[in-house]
């Protein structure tokens, strides 16, 4: 999903699917429950300080040990990326039409949907630089 890397992927899963910030060991249980060869926590430390500096995550202090929180939940991160790869493009329309075509016909009914409910309530707050404006 975008910029992460394997374990960076793992970690972002587990604190995605969490009610609360998670403490590495939390994190290491859930990561190596499902794999062969178990993890390090010291791996996985890192792992989590990176993500940290990529303000991808919260750090906080639990006693003497450090909670990891995601900044934002999984549908806000899916949905920078995508504006992200937007963004890069001199040309939208090819890529979005594509996008069109490729989601199944229940999705493509959800993005109806958001459409024309944006329509109806005017302008979003997610609107950014990426979006075409009008040319006079």
């Amino acid at each position: 999903m975008g910029e992460f890397g394997p374990l960076e992927q793992a970690v972002m899963e587990c604190l995605w699917a969490a009610s609360r910030p998670l403490l590495i060991r939390d994190v290491l249980e859930q990561v190596n429950h499902a794999r062969e060869r178990p993890l390090a926590y010291t791996t996985l430390q890192t792992v989590a300080d990176r993500l940290a500096r990529k303000a991808l995550v919260t750090r906080s202090r639990v006693g003497t040990a450090i909670a990891y929180a995601p900044t934002r939940s999984r549908e806000e991160h899916v949905l920078a990326v995508m504006l992200d790869a937007l963004s890069d493009l001199p040309d939208r329309g090819p890529v979005l039409a594509r996008f069109a075509e490729s989601v199944d016909s229940e999705d493509a009914q959800r993005l109806l949907d958001a459409l024309a409910d944006r329509g109806a309530s005017g302008p979003t707050r997610s609107e950014g630089p990426w979006q075409e404006t009008s040319r006079d």
